[in-house]
């Protein structure tokens, strides 16, 4: 038995020194080899282990996984610039940090800065877009690692980067990816949440309308987090409404509505209101209206003040309708007069239309029948409901009290202004 044992623990013994002299071989080709072989040496290591736990790569490199790791952060360090088989490194570096029980990599991998390698690969312009994904991929697994992981990306000015790239990114699937990581951050990280949520709010005004989009998303989900919304969020969150994207002025409204229980919400409420009067001796910038369909030659393309003015009317209608207190406050705003003044804009069957319903009377077909001289008494009206109910609540014995005679969302109705007057 004991002869067993023992050449059992020779022959491991050997088997071991196998191992060990093909990993000493294969990392000696792997420091002589040029840009092609090791490309392909890197296919091979991806389609090999992609999954794999750390105690299955130590067994695959004969538990020096980590002399290869080093070699590959090596050479990323080194040709990063330069997109030297950037994506298959990335990809292969990512199978150590995503390795289950494969901290200690995670922890080499920051050894080396490679937080601050992965940033500066965002603000590369000549890198592609996919590379510049798989550094988002990376950096999301640094996140998932803890807290204090979390710190270290924003202590390297990684809100900024990736929000920059957020802002500039045209890959879709990059900006999704870069949202998920800034939500992320922004969560679990009470030192750094507030510079992830400027971070966001600093996206709203870029060009690119999904990033928007997702930007509002963002920061809708942490608003709970963050508390009380700062004040420079008032103007951007107000300024996408002029997007011709439905699905933006959708997402900004959401986050209108989250806002209403914060200090901000009079700025906001201030801002919808004065959006219903876009001065009317400007000029103003219209856009292309160079379109291929004869058959849409015909129709006016609207201006961004009248988008503008149809999408905060439709925000007062839902925000006054949930709240009885809002719709208070935005009385005292004089939103009827606002309101009407876009129920008369001939130029914006969106603006007649959401402002109508705002004002809910027969919204879906009453502005539709309206001539210019009617439009023009709209749009050219003084009503100012607050001081109209504080001189008739002073006059005793009307026939017809205040409360009967005005009335708004949620429970708002033009009709009941218009024929209750008092002579």
């Amino acid at each position: 038995m004991l002869q067993d044992a023992k050449a059992e623990e020779i022959m491991t013994s050997v088997k071991e020194q196998e191992a060990i002299r093909k990993l000493m071989v294969f990392l000696q080709e792997w420091d002589s080899a040029h840009k092609v072989a090791r490309s392909r040496v890197l296919d091979n290591f991806i389609k090999s282990n992609n999954g794999k736990t750390e105690p299955e790569l130590e067994l695959e490199f004969s538990q020096g996984a980590s002399l290869f790791l080093a070699r590959l952060t090596a050479w990323l360090r080194m040709t990063y610039m330069y997109s030297t088989c950037l994506n298959k490194l990335l990809k292969s570096i990512g199978i150590f940090l995503s390795a289950a029980s494969g901290r200690r990599y995670l922890i080499e991998f920051l050894e080396i800065g490679g937080v601050l390698i992965l940033l500066e690969i965002l603000g590369l312009n000549h890198l592609k877009e996919e590379d510049k994904r798989e550094s988002v991929k990376l950096l999301q697994l640094v996140a998932d690692a803890g807290r204090k992981y979390k710190e270290l990306i924003c202590e390297s000015y990684g809100v900024r980067s990736l929000a920059g790239f957020l802002a500039t990114s045209s890959s879709a699937e990059a900006l999704e990816d870069v949202q998920v990581l800034l939500a992320s951050l922004g969560r679990g990280n009470p030192k750094y949440q507030n510079q992830v949520y400027k971070g966001l709010v600093a996206v709203l005004p870029c060009a690119s309308p999904r990033a928007q989009q997702l930007a509002l998303q963002a920061l809708g989900a942490t608003q709970d987090t963050v508390g009380e919304a700062p004040s420079i969020l008032v103007e951007p969150v107000l300024d996408v409404l002029c997007s011709v994207h439905l699905e933006v002025q959708s997402e900004a409204i959401q986050l209108l509505r989250a806002l209403m229980a914060h200090e901000v919400r009079p700025a906001l409420l201030k801002g919808l209101v004065a959006f219903l009067t876009p001065p009317r001796k400007k000029t103003f910038t219209f856009y292309n209206t160079t379109v291929k369909d004869p058959a849409t030659l015909c129709l006016k393309q609207p201006m961004l003040v009248y988008i503008q003015q149809a999408a905060a009317a439709k925000a007062i209608g839902i925000l006054a309708k949930e709240s009885a207190e809002v719709a208070e406050e935005l009385l005292q705003l004089r939103v009827v007069h606002g309101l009407m003044v876009a129920v008369g804009n001939l130029d914006h069957l969106a603006s007649q239309r959401h402002a109508s319903i705002s004002l809910e009377d027969s919204p879906e077909t009453w502005y539709t029948k309206m001539d210019p001289v009617q439009a023009e008494e709209l749009a050219s009206n003084r009503i100012d409901i607050p001081r109209d109910m504080a001189r008739m609540q002073s006059t005793e014995g009307e026939h017809c009290p205040a409360e009967e005679k005005y009335s708004f969302n949620p429970e708002p109705n033009l009709a009941i202004y218009q024929d209750s007057q008092c002579s």
